[in-house]
């Protein structure tokens, strides 16, 4: 999710969701030691519970980061060993550390000790022709052994040559069983469940047999499924947020975002997917993303977008 997955996606992801864990996008860890340390680990109060996820394969350096990140005040630090692209394969990290558990485990080790926090992993099910369930298993558990409690599978292996970060995402095949048996071989051990879950119904059904299920992509592009997260997953006893009320809850935030010089683009471009499946929707995708690139732009271009699409319901007889 590079790129994708900022801290204004993260806030008004969490105008929909108040229990969900966020991650952040993966930070490689050059970016933090010798980076701008406060543009990549900066987060609003309100996205909390987030976790920050890191790229890297030197354990110092990852200790470092993860003691920032305490600092910082995240809740977890997680260590990406599922990223297949070649940008970071040439950095030697990513997908291509399942190849070397010892490394991995070091990392962990080194991170949990510089920063009191939990230390997780997130992972293919393998890698290349190195993709038997033996394999995981035995990665799995030589990582564990060096502190890690929480592993977040992505149910497909990555082919490190040959395939594009993208095709990697869709065309080795899930294999959910595989995950559902490294649960039941390792059942001390949290396993969170990741590739391909669109829905809730699917997040409930792989939750009879995992500890936790992460959505990437289908929450970003229809984020209101997430909406209904917090009763359905947590038990908590609200009724969802609607969308005109997410929006309007966005305004203020975006609003002190531009008066800090933010570009109101840089908020607008998260929320295009609020409205799928609504009469309007293609109407509210095509104000923002064309009236939130002029010169002068501000959060007034996102309420008249609601307002329009407001209109266009209020006369289908559908509410927000």
């Amino acid at each position: 999710m590079m790129d994708w997955t900022d801290r204004h996606c993260r806030f008004f992801l969490r105008l929909i969701s108040r229990r969900a864990l966020l991650y952040t996008e993966m930070v490689p860890t050059g970016a933090i030691v010798h980076g701008d340390r406060a543009r990549f680990l900066g987060f609003h109060p309100a996205e909390r519970p987030l976790a920050l996820q890191l790229g890297g394969a030197e354990p110092g350096a990852l200790a470092h980061c993860a003691e920032a990140a305490a600092a910082a005040g995240y809740d977890e630090v997680n260590l990406n060993v599922g990223c297949p692209s070649d940008r970071v394969q040439n950095a030697r990290f990513g997908a291509c550390l399942m190849a070397e558990p010892a490394l991995v485990g070091g990392c962990v080790a080194a991170m949990a000790a510089a920063s009191g926090l939990p230390v997780t992993v997130k992972t293919r099910i393998g890698i290349d022709e190195r993709d038997s369930y033996a394999e995981l298993k035995a990665f799995v558990e030589t990582v564990a052994a060096a502190g890690c409690r929480s592993f977040t599978v992505h149910a497909r292996k990555a082919w490190l040559q040959g395939l594009s970060p993208k095709q990697n995402r869709e065309l080795p095949p899930l294999d959910y069983d595989r995950v559902y048996r490294l649960k039941e071989d390792l059942p001390a051990l949290e396993i969170v469940i990741n590739g391909g879950v669109q829905s809730l119904d699917e997040a409930a059904e792989h939750l009879e047999r995992v500890d936790g299920v992460m959505i990437g992509r289908a929450a970003y592009q229809n984020p209101y499924v997430l909406a209904e997260a917090d009763h359905r997953l947590f038990g908590e006893d609200r009724p969802p947020p609607g969308r005109e009320a997410i929006v309007r809850a966005l305004l203020p935030y975006a609003a002190e975002q531009c008066a800090k010089g933010v570009p109101v683009k840089s908020i607008a471009r998260h929320i295009l997917g609020l409205f799928n499946g609504l009469p309007g929707a293609r109407a509210w995708r095509r104000h923002l993303s064309e009236a939130a690139h002029r010169p002068g732009a501000g959060p007034q271009v996102i309420e008249a977008a609601l307002e329009k699409l407001l209109e266009r319901l209020e006369a289908r007889g559908v509410a927000a």
